[in-house]
This record gives C-alpha cells, sequence and structure tokens, in this order.
C-alpha cells in the first residue's frame, strides 16, 4: 500500500499518524497496547504511511483458511504457540541474515490482561544485536507511529524502564486488557 493511500485510510477512520520512521535498517518493532483485533490493521496503516515495510508474528491459527494467504501476504508469519520450538533463535537469524527487516511483534502475547509481556522480543533483538523500536496505539487520541529506539544492553530492568517510558501514557481501546509493561526477566534474569 502507498503512502497516500494509508493516509487517506487513516483519516476516514479519524486516525493520525505520530514521530518518525524509524532510520534502524533491521529492528524489532513493539506495536502496543495490543488489547483488539483492530490493533493490527492500524499498524500496517501506520507502518504503510510511514513507508515501513513490516513482517509480523501471528498465532498459527489466524493463518487458516480463508484468511491465511492474505494474512502471509501482508508480511505474516505463522507461529506455533503450543510446539516447542526456539523462536528467539529463528527470528534473531532472521534478523541477522537479512538486509532490512522491521519484525514486528506482540510483546504482550495476547489481547487479553496479562501481568508480564513475553520476554521474546527482547531476547531476538539482543541475539541479534538490532534495536528495538517502539510503536504506539494510543485510541484516546487516535494517534500511532513509532517513537523510542532501544539498544539493549542485557541489563532487562534498565532496558526496560526505557520501554515503559514510551508506553506510560498509551490508551488501549480496552484499557482493562492492558497489564503491566514487565517482563518476568526482570524478576528473574535468564542470562545477559
Amino acid at each position: 500500500m502507498r503512502k497516500r493511500d494509508a493516509k487517506r485510510l487513516l483519516d476516514l477512520i479519524g486516525w493520525e499518524p505520530c514521530g518518525e520512521r524509524p532510520t534502524a535498517k533491521k529492528y524489532v518493532l513493539i506495536a502496543a497496547p495490543h488489547t483488539s483485533n483492530w490493533d493490527l490493521p492500524i499498524a500496517l496503516l501506520i507502518a504503510s504511511y510511514f513507508e515501513v515495510e513490516v513482517s509480523w508474528l501471528g498465532k498459527k491459527s489466524l493463518f487458516d483458511p480463508p484468511l491465511g494467504w492474505l494474512l502471509k501476504r501482508i508480511g505474516g508469519i505463522a507461529v506455533d504457540r503450543d510446539g516447542r520450538h526456539d523462536m528467539v533463535q529463528h527470528c534473531a537469524a532472521l534478523l541477522r541474515d537479512a538486509d532490512s527487516l522491521a519484525l514486528m511483534i506482540p510483546a504482550e502475547g495476547t489481547r487479553g490482561r496479562t501481568e508480564h509481556w513475553k520476554s521474546g522480543f527482547y531476547w531476538i533483538a539482543h541475539e541479534a544485536r538490532v534495536p528495538i523500536v517502539c510503536a504506539r496505539l494510543d485510541y484516546a487520541k487516535k494517534q500511532s507511529g513509532f517513537g523510542a529506539q532501544i539498544e539493549t544492553t542485557g541489563d532487562v530492568k534498565a532496558d526496560m524502564d526505557k520501554i515503559r517510558a514510551f508506553y506510560a501514557d498509551a490508551h488501549a481501546l480496552y484499557p482493562e486488557d492492558f497489564g503491566p509493561v514487565r517482563l518476568r526477566d526482570e524478576e528473574s534474569p535468564r542470562r545477559a
């Protein structure tokens, strides 16, 4: 989709792009809060407006017929959440091997409330040695766009403090389903 078309659709639904296009060629992209099925289409429109081609992870069942082919065509990568796969290593390798890649990962792991985000996005960025770019969906202001770019240090709490600051005033469509921005790894570090 072209920037002009994305802007027209955003205007039609009353959303405004904000922030600036990320400067990194390869990064892990967090789009949060994620409490609605509308989050993905809005995030993809914002990415199109900023002329950022994203690939994104979604649960395997989303890619079943009848819409699976379309979701793959617009950058979707199916993830089997039931199987024991080393997604961190797999996704880190995708990023390392690519010339450019914006890999959007739903850090919350679900649309429902959770007390901890999934840490995969962090460790993928850390293993691939690429930054994490934060993008916000703010339903109160009807604004979405890119913001903080964070290089991981292995100090999970310090890095997450930067991410928390970015999302501190974000308004989810369903605020009761947007839990705290924290990882279990902050409480019991896994590795550095």
